[in-house]
């Protein structure tokens, strides 16, 4: 079974290795130490975790909407580009680049501009998965 760094697991949950040590600490999240001291996560115990995380995020308490897009992406919008009808947003979310094209009258409504905090959710009607 695949084991992660505390420093992987973290990009992969998105959020960082010091968030990582303390769930660890608290034993939130399962670790073990290789030959060298370093803290591992089983594979297993960081898919686990990942579910377990994003069902208390999805959980509405927070205020965040409930929604059936299970792919949300909060990030900071980094670029809007206004056309007489359409418009063309930019986020930036960890290290992914989303583009969406939107309605000029959503961009207003929802008062995006560059630096304003946003989430961009996804669904598809097809998901490619590649191994890393």
């Amino acid at each position: 079974m695949r084991s992660y760094s505390m420093g992987r697991a973290a990009r992969l949950l998105g959020v960082s290795a010091d968030t990582v040590r303390r769930w660890a600490d608290a034993g939130r999240l399962p670790t073990r130490r290789d030959g060298s001291g370093r803290r591992l996560v089983a594979g297993e115990d960081l898919a686990a975790f990942a579910v377990a995380l994003a069902a208390e995020d999805g959980s509405g308490e927070d205020g965040e909407p409930h929604t059936s897009v299970r792919n949300a992406f909060p990030g900071i919008v980094t670029a809007v580009r206004l056309g007489d009808v359409a418009a063309q947003v930019e986020i930036q979310a960890g290290p992914h680049r989303l583009v969406s094209l939107v309605t000029r009258e959503a961009v207003e409504e929802l008062g995006l501009a560059v630096g304003v905090e946003a989430v961009a959710r996804v669904k598809a009607t097809s998901v490619h998965v590649d191994r890393v």
